[in-house]
């Protein structure tokens, strides 16, 4: 579970707050992956936030960057949450971001841009042309040599990894047809469409993957 680190004179409950058991059960090996891989960035922006567990983990074990958070507004409540009960120098409260019809959020750590996005759990949620916009979007703010680190299950060879990821895919398009464990070979193609080259493939635990792209004109 969490760190038995919070503060008494914190108010906030976090027995009583959403929480995310993946988000618990991933958080340290993808912390492992975004260590080597971010080891030279400096602004990284997070689409998708979601509870803010991601967050509150990851940005004091990256103390050299700085991390942005962002997702719909309607997500915003719970992410701050965290983050008062979890505070870190180098974390930022959520920026809004609705991929349906925003650009990238300005960044407010500097007047630098990103030059790294990372996103958890989001391409199998999102219908296909949003994972499409994304792309686009990170693909046109991104530095020449930028990250984008995907963490999710994908598909291989148009093949389930596991008999896990095929019964999560059938109830994801039972309650979402547009839903679905994407093909990590479409992924790549997409990726190389937005000038994104595919640098490393990392398996993770639970049939997941962590991929990672970098940004090459």
């Amino acid at each position: 579970m969490l760190d038995d680190n919070v503060s008494n004179k914190n108010s906030i409950d976090i027995a009583g707050l959403p929480f995310s058991q993946a988000c618990e059960n991933n958080k340290q090996p993808i912390l492992e992956v975004l260590q080597q891989e971010l080891k030279d960035s400096k602004n990284v922006l997070e689409i998708g936030s979601g509870t803010g567990q991601h967050s509150v983990y990851f940005a004091p074990n990256l103390s050299h960057l700085q991390w942005q958070t962002s997702d719909i507004i309607a997500n915003h409540n719970v992410i701050e949450a965290w983050h008062t009960a979890y505070p870190a120098p180098n974390l930022y409260a959520p920026l809004p971001f609705d991929l349906n019809s925003d650009l990238l959020p300005l960044s407010l750590i500097s007047s630098q841009s990103y030059d790294a996005v990372f996103t958890a759990n989001t391409l199998h949620i999102i219908a296909w042309p949003l994972v499409e916009r994304l792309f686009k979007l990170v693909g046109d703010a991104l530095p020449l040599h930028g990250k984008l680190v995907i963490y999710g299950p994908f598909n291989e060879n148009g093949q389930y990894t596991s008999e896990g990821n095929r019964r999560f895919d059938e109830m994801l398009r039972r309650h979402n047809n547009s839903s679905g464990i994407r093909d990590k070979e479409t992924v790549v193609t997409l990726g190389v469409t937005h000038h994104l080259a595919l640098l490393t493939t990392q398996k993770m635990p639970a049939n997941n993957q962590l991929l990672v792209f970098e940004k090459t004109l």
